[in-house]
C-alpha cells in the first residue's frame, strides 16, 4: 500500500496556528522504514533550473537582493561555484545559516474586503532572503525527485506536483462521474481547505517522517537547524516591529505538499 495512504492523521483540534500542536508519532510505528540512501550532491543544473523559474517580479526579503540580481551573477562561472557549493555545504554539515532565517512579514490587506477592522481582513507576506529562498527551492525540487520516484506520493495528489495540473484533477473527476453514471449511480463531492496546513505542521512528526522516508542523518540534522532559530519583522505601512520569533510550522514550498 502507498505510504501516504497509510499514515493516520490527528484530530482536528490538534491543529493550531501559533501554538504547538498535539501529537503522537507512534502512529508511525506500524509503517515500514524506508531503507537509509546516500545524499547526492546538487548538481549546477539543479542551481540553474531552480533560479530559471523564479519570477524577477518577486519582491525582495532583507537582504534586498532580487532573482534578477542572482541570475545576473549565476551567469559569472566563479558565483555559479560559490552558490553551488554553498548549498551543498548546508546540507553536507546540517546547517541553516542564520541570515537565511531571518525574514520581512508585510502584513496587506486583502481586497474587496467590507470591513478592515478585523485581522483577517489583512494577510501576512513572509519576504525571506533571496539566496536562501533559491536553496530552498533547489531542496524542494530534490525532495520531490524522491517522493516520485519512491512512490511517497498518492497517485490522485495534484497539488503540489509537477506535470500535474487542474486539468488533471478535472479529467480525474469527471472519469469517476461518468463512470458512476454508466453504473447508474450518482456522485457527490466533499471538498475542504485544510486551513494554516503549514503554519501547523509539528516539528517533530516532520522529523519522524523524514526518518521514516530514508533520509541519510545530515539531512535529518539539517532539518533540526532549520525549523529552529528563525525570526520575523512585521512590517504595516511605515512600521516595523521589533524582530519576533517565528519558529512554529515550516516555510511554504521548502516541502513537497504530500510529503
Amino acid at each position: 500500500m502507498n505510504w501516504i495512504q497509510q499514515r493516520k492523521l490527528p484530530p482536528a483540534d490538534a491543529i493550531t496556528y501559533n501554538g504547538r500542536p498535539t501529537h503522537d508519532i507512534s502512529c508511525l510505528d506500524d509503517l515500514e522504514d524506508t531503507p537509509v540512501r546516500d545524499w547526492v550532491e546538487f548538481a549546477g543544473s539543479e542551481l540553474d533550473d531552480a533560479l530559471r523559474a523564479c519570477s524577477n517580479n518577486s519582491a525582495p526579503g532583507p537582504d534586498h537582493i532580487t532573482w534578477k540580481h542572482l541570475k545576473v551573477l549565476n551567469k559569472d562561472h566563479d558565483v555559479h561555484h560559490v552558490f553551488l557549493s554553498l548549498a551543498n555545504a548546508c546540507l553536507r554539515v546540517g546547517c541553516w545559516p542564520s541570515t537565511f532565517k531571518e525574514s520581512l512579514s508585510v502584513i496587506i490587506p486583502k481586497p474587496g474586503k467590507p470591513s478592515y477592522a478585523v485581522p483577517k481582513a489583512y494577510r501576512p507576506i513572509v519576504l525571506l532572503n533571496t539566496l536562501g529562498k533559491l536553496i530552498e527551492k533547489m531542496l524542494s525540487n530534490r525532495i520531490q525527485f524522491d517522493g516520485i520516484n519512491l512512490d511517497i506520493f498518492h497517485p490522485n495528489q495534484i497539488g503540489g506536483v509537477r506535470q500535474r495540473s487542474t486539468e488533471d484533477a478535472g479529467i480525474f473527476l469527471t472519469h469517476y462521474v461518468r463512470a458512476g453514471w454508466a453504473k447508474g449511480l450518482k456522485t457527490s463531492v466533499v471538498a475542504f481547505d485544510l486551513a494554516q496546513f503549514f503554519p501547523s505542521l509539528n516539528h517533530e512528526v516532520l522529523l519522524a517522517i523524514i526518518r521514516k522516508l530514508g533520509f541519510p542523518q545530515n539531512v535529518i540534522t539539517f532539518f533540526e537547524s532549520y525549523l529552529v532559530g528563525r525570526r520575523t519583522v512585521y512590517s504595516w505601512n511605515a512600521f516595523r516591529s521589533d524582530p519576533r520569533q517565528a519558529d512554529v510550522g515550516v516555510g511554504q514550498g521548502i516541502l513537497p505538499c504530500g510529503t
